[in-house]
């Protein structure tokens, strides 16, 4: 087993009780949820075609939509590898060859959609020289493979503190007067 997590949900850790029900539920990837708040942007849990799955907001069709959801996705992901290697058509012996994971990683990235941000990059040259530049950032996101039919996938609703991401100067101040910081 193992549990992935973003660098900037702080309150992520290894906990027993959500491993356990993990591996229960007999799922390949449990992810955990927040109650959303106005704050947090990206994606969510919702009901696609009867069955639930995480959505981005780069997904949805508005922001009213993406801020009707109820839960947030924290990226909080415990996943069982035997599933995982199955579903890309994988067994740990063959994980020491490079040439075949590349192509079974490739097969399954084709699978997922692609997402394409405009961003604007500071460069900070010194002396107080700095210049803006415009980059296209293409991404997959891991929450996306909630939409494939034979991945096996749970939500697990867990507190604020554990899910919540912080991702700016200005969340600080809140962040410490919810109880997040005494958390960690």
């Amino acid at each position: 087993y193992l549990m992935l997590h973003n660098i900037d949900t702080l309150g992520a850790s290894v906990d027993p009780g959500i491993l356990g029900h993990h591996i229960d539920g007999g799922s390949t990837l449990s992810f955990e949820v927040i109650g959303r708040r106005l704050e947090d942007r990206g994606g969510g849990l919702a009901l696609v075609d009867g069955r639930p799955r995480l959505v981005e907001g780069l997904a949805m069709p508005s922001e009213q939509a993406e801020f009707s959801l109820t839960y947030y996705n924290s990226m909080t992901t415990w996943i069982e590898i035997d599933g995982l290697l199955d579903i890309m058509g994988l067994t740990r012996a063959e994980l020491n060859d490079a040439a075949k994971v590349d192509e079974a990683v490739r097969k399954l990235a084709m699978r997922l959609p692609t997402y394409v941000t405009l961003k604007d990059v500071k460069k900070r040259w010194g002396h107080a020289q700095e210049d803006v530049f415009p980059v296209a950032q293409f991404e997959k996101l891991w929450g996306d493979m909630t939409a494939l039919p034979e991945v096996a996938c749970r939500f697990f609703a867990t507190t604020t503190q554990r899910g919540q991401q912080l991702k700016a100067q200005a969340q600080l101040d809140p962040w410490h007067r919810d109880g997040s910081a005494a958390q960690i």
